[in-house]
């Protein structure tokens, strides 16, 4: 399971991560919001990889 969908949650925290740093860079606090906002989704996304393992182990 999730090896593609962990990829693409380490996408969107990177993408976060940059946009936020721009964010800052230029004193743009929508683009600031929106990085963070890109980061959280990204750690919920990896939070239900981990747990789809996690059951996935422990069914196997």
């Amino acid at each position: 399971m999730g090896l593609k969908d962990k990829a693409k949650a380490t996408a969107k925290n990177i993408e976060g991560k940059v946009q936020e740093g721009i964010g800052n860079l230029t004193g743009d606090t929508q683009n600031q919001a929106a990085g963070k906002a890109k980061q959280v989704e990204a750690s919920i996304d990896h939070s239900v990889e981990d747990a789809k393992d996690a059951v996935k182990k422990a069914i196997d």
